[in-house]
């Protein structure tokens, strides 16, 4: 849903859906969609073994907040994942959460040190959050 926005100092109206989806395209072409594809082909690797089914779903989690970042936030599930869930993520970080969310950090960094940049730079500093541990979180619209 759009919601409707008065820019101070010009007069007129946008709306955040617009300015959200101009960032996705942006995104979308210089590298999101390289990104989705390259945890999609993580996750259907992941899911051709059975013992790494879980891990290849949040893959796809985290496929779909790469390919359309903007507009979107990660929360904690209201699902209590408990031990399993805790376990899970322990497994995640010590077999590729770390680099996945170390490459977030730098690239977020990378793009903060010019002013354009911000915007991309805040959509990677969001990914390393769910990239370091992915369970127990949710992508829901902001």
């Amino acid at each position: 849903m759009c919601q409707p926005v008065v820019w101070r100092g010009i007069g007129n109206t946008g709306y955040i859906c617009q300015m959200n989806g101009i960032g996705n395209l942006i995104w979308l072409i210089f590298g999101g969609l390289f990104a989705a594809i390259g945890y999609v082909v993580g996750g259907l690797v992941l899911c051709i073994t059975v013992i790494g089914i879980p891990w290849g779903l949040q893959c796809f989690k985290l496929a779909s907040l790469v390919i359309w970042p903007f507009g979107k936030k990660v929360v904690s599930d209201s699902q209590n994942t408990g031990c399993l869930g805790t376990i899970f993520n322990l497994i995640w970080i010590i077999f590729g959460g770390w680099y996945t969310a170390l490459v977030h950090l730098v690239m977020g960094l990378i793009l903060c040190i010019t002013i354009i940049g911000i915007p991309w730079g805040q959509q990677h500093f969001k990914l390393i959050e769910i990239s370091l541990m992915p369970f127990g979180k949710k992508i829901v619209d902001a």
